[in-house]
């Protein structure tokens, strides 16, 4: 998996660990994200917005295993907020380089390694934004989320006769870093006033999700899917 060294990608490494899993996990460019994860969990530790890191992690997962299960595609940001008026060349290759190509890239390395499993199933990360277009300043965040959830059902479609699924879990505003740095206290107020369960959702009720989808047994016959966690605002 990607993008689990903190916040929703963390909850969901732990989730799938404690379920009894082996695990290979690209954490984030922080070696400091080692220090919160089981010590039997192989890591990378790489930033995914460069493109020779992205091949270093597919690499680095065929030269410790033979075949994959599940696959998750966690990683992913907003970098800032930029009006679509004033927005540079530079951050929208930058976003778009590492929520929308490193998942292309990295699953389409790692589906042979799936193939070998004989059944598997692929999970996204997308967003609300991906559905709603988000707020002032995530046009393009919220696009490439958009992308990889139309993404996410042409593989199911392509990928079916290979017995792997593909599914996206949506998340709403969840109380990590992300809305820490990318909004303020009085918008996630407001935004929390709209939310009909009257709360920010935490990485923990994103977690339940990922291995539901994960899970032959539990949703075998799920596959294309979209399932939004957002506490009944979407």
């Amino acid at each position: 998996m990607t993008g689990a060294g903190n916040g929703i990608g963390l909850s969901v490494l732990k989730a799938f660990h404690e379920a009894g899993a082996s695990i290979i996990a690209h954490l984030g460019r922080d070696p400091n994200y080692e220090q919160a994860v089981p010590d039997s969990v192989v890591s990378f530790t790489g930033d995914l917005l460069d493109r020779h890191q992205q091949d270093a992690f597919t690499g680095f997962v065929k030269q410790n295993t033979n075949s994959i299960d599940v696959l998750v595609n966690n990683a992913g940001t907003m970098f800032g907020r930029f009006p679509a008026s004033t927005l540079s060349d530079d951050d929208y290759l930058k976003i778009v380089e590492l929520n929308q190509h490193s998942v292309v890239r990295i699953t389409r390395d790692l589906i042979p390694l799936m193939r070998a499993a004989s059944c598997g199933a692929i999970i996204n990360t997308v967003s609300i934004s991906a559905s709603t277009g988000g707020s002032p300043g995530s046009s393009i965040y919220s696009a490439t989320k958009a992308f990889v959830s139309t993404y996410t059902k042409a593989l199911a479609r392509e990928l079916a006769p290979d017995g792997i699924r593909a599914n996206a879990v949506s998340p709403g505003v969840i109380n990590t870093d992300f809305h820490q740095r990318y909004s303020n206290a009085e918008k996630l107020e407001n935004t929390r006033k709209q939310i009909p369960l009257q709360r920010l959702g935490t990485p923990e009720d994103c977690a339940p999700a990922y291995l539901f989808f994960g899970s032959e047994k539990l949703s075998g016959y799920i596959t294309g899917q979209v399932l939004e966690i957002n506490g009944g605002q979407y």
